[in-house]
């Protein structure tokens, strides 16, 4: 049996973007005009923030809810994180338009969800290749097939 990811690998990309967007998207939103670059500066910068917030969030309940048996993906905590900071920066876009309503959050929610139940499904269902201890580029010159 694998064991779990560790947190620590996570703690210090989520301290450096959840510090560093948040800091930033506040200098920004302070000290420039509406124009087109800080306009998609901003849109960056919430999604380089929620995403460091979000990654202990997504840690933790991987880490809770998880199959004892097999350990969940770390790739997929710093992917779930992701999805978190695209849905957050959605949310922002449809609110300057003022287009957003519950019912569309809902179904942008739902959206997201279902791709990140898609992927993760096709992760568990390819099976574990062994690990050749030789490997097709150090095979030595008498034995190439």
């Amino acid at each position: 049996m694998e064991e779990k990811p560790s947190f620590r690998p996570f703690f210090f990309p989520a301290l450096l973007m959840a510090l560093g967007g948040w800091g930033l998207l506040a200098i920004l939103v302070n000290y420039t005009l509406p124009t087109v670059w800080p306009r998609w500066a901003f849109f960056a910068l919430i999604v380089l923030g929620t995403t460091g917030a979000a990654l202990p969030f997504t840690y933790l309940l991987n880490a809770r809810f998880a199959n004892p048996e097999k350990p969940f993906p770390a790739a997929a905590v710093s992917r779930q994180a992701t999805w978190v900071g695209v849905f957050v920066s959605m949310l922002a876009w449809l609110l300057i338009g003022r287009v957003l309503n519950l019912t569309l959050a809902i179904w942008l929610g739902l959206g997201l969800v279902g791709i990140e139940v898609l992927l993760r499904l096709r992760e568990n269902s390819q099976p574990a290749l062994p690990q050749s201890p030789r490997s097709p580029v150090s095979m030595p010159e008498d034995e190439t097939p």
